[in-house]
């Protein structure tokens, strides 16, 4: 009777859930394109993730990433002006960008990928993330995407030409992340 009366205890107690983490001095979000041939690197200054994820619980994981349009930044000041404008990121009208996801899948070790969706510029496509988790005091989640600037009308006008700014973006981020109590 009684190990009947445990089993019934453990099957109604909740389901393992994943950890809430913030973002802490260190993290990063940039992306890298190609512009004549020339590779050049960008960041997003001001970007907030929430982070939810235990690498046991992946059903309960989930990312919510709010990220500030205006704060992109190449180390170029013509460049800059062109990426938050109207042609590219439209900044104004729409500052934000937003990528979420619940779906995640393990590769084995500690690499994942999280099926996410991206939105930008009004638009909202799958974009998944492959990135590796290392456990700690202080997790780090490090990761990679890969997706078509023009999917979300980055790039309007005579930007819309391949031949000097290539389709593909590569984001990369950097997440150094601490518990939330």
């Amino acid at each position: 009777m009684r190990t009947l009366l445990f089993a019934t205890l453990l099957a109604l107690a909740p389901l393992a859930s994943a950890a809430d983490y913030a973002a802490q001095p260190g993290s990063r979000l940039g992306f890298t394109a190609t512009y004549q041939g020339e590779a050049f690197e960008g960041r997003f200054g001001t970007f907030t993730p929430q982070i939810r994820f235990d690498p046991q619980a992946l059903a309960t994981s989930r990312f919510d990433v709010r990220i500030a349009l205006a704060s992109a930044s190449t180390d170029n000041v013509e460049r800059d002006e062109m990426l938050v404008g109207s042609e590219f990121f439209d900044a104004g009208t729409l500052p934000e960008a937003r990528y979420t996801a619940t779906r995640f899948r393990a590769l084995g070790g500690n690499r994942f990928v999280a099926e996410g969706t991206l939105s930008l510029r009004g638009v909202s496509r799958p974009v998944p993330l492959s990135f590796t988790w290392t456990p700690g005091a202080k997790p780090v989640l490090q990761g990679e995407a890969r997706l078509s600037r023009l999917a979300f009308q980055v790039g309007t006008g005579d930007w819309t030409d391949t031949e000097l700014l290539p389709d593909e973006v590569v984001v990369n981020t950097r997440l150094v992340l601490a518990p939330v109590n």
